[in-house]
């Protein structure tokens, strides 16, 4: 596989994880403001 096509994937897997990583950040914060969340983060 191309060095590019490569370097691609693995920025749109990482993106897809970190998506669903977050939604589950605010989830347990969901009773504190979103700005907590977002600076916890």
């Amino acid at each position: 596989m191309r060095p590019i096509l490569l370097s691609i994937a693995l920025l749109c897997l990482s993106n897809i994880f970190m998506t669903f990583a977050w939604y589950a950040h605010l989830r347990e914060l969901s009773h504190k403001p979103w700005v907590v969340a977002a600076l916890i983060s």
